[in-house]
């Protein structure tokens, strides 16, 4: 895994860049081995003025060609790495469960007959009414 961290309207002190790598190996450690490339943006929106304006963009290429992005802004730049790499961690488990394989071998034509079969037999039980059964009988009429 390839990461990479870019800084729009400000610099990129060493604090930032070390709090940016530990939030994302906490949260994306596991993911590792299916990412091929994982890019954070941080940028500040409007510059010196001030307000909610700090936006952490996270952008995880995985294999066969899916992408999760993930955007928070904040007023804090710390809290809007934290919930992006914690938003990012359900995105990217998400993507990861619903793209997994599952292999299936096909039935030969007689065995699917013979499954077929067996549930056309399951119906015409169904359709039967219980048999009578005699309370005290013991279950023998």
């Amino acid at each position: 895994m390839r990461l990479t961290i870019h800084a729009n309207g400000f610099l990129l002190t060493e604090a930032l860049r070390k709090h940016t790598e530990q939030r994302i190996a906490i949260e994306l450690g596991w993911a590792s081995q299916h990412m091929r490339k994982l890019a954070v943006s941080l940028s500040d929106i409007n510059g010196p003025r001030g307000g909610v304006d700090k936006r952490c963009c996270i952008h995880v290429q995985l294999g066969a060609g899916r992408e999760v992005i993930i955007e928070d802004t904040e007023d804090d730049l710390y809290v809007a790495i934290n919930r992006a790499a914690e938003r990012a961690d359900r995105a990217v488990l998400r993507q990861i469960q619903r793209n997994r394989d599952f292999y299936h071998s096909r039935l030969a034509p007689t065995a699917v007959e013979a499954v077929n079969a067996g549930t056309e037999r399951e119906a015409d039980s169904a359709d039967e009414p219980p048999a009578y059964v005699a309370p005290g009988s013991g279950g023998v009429q």
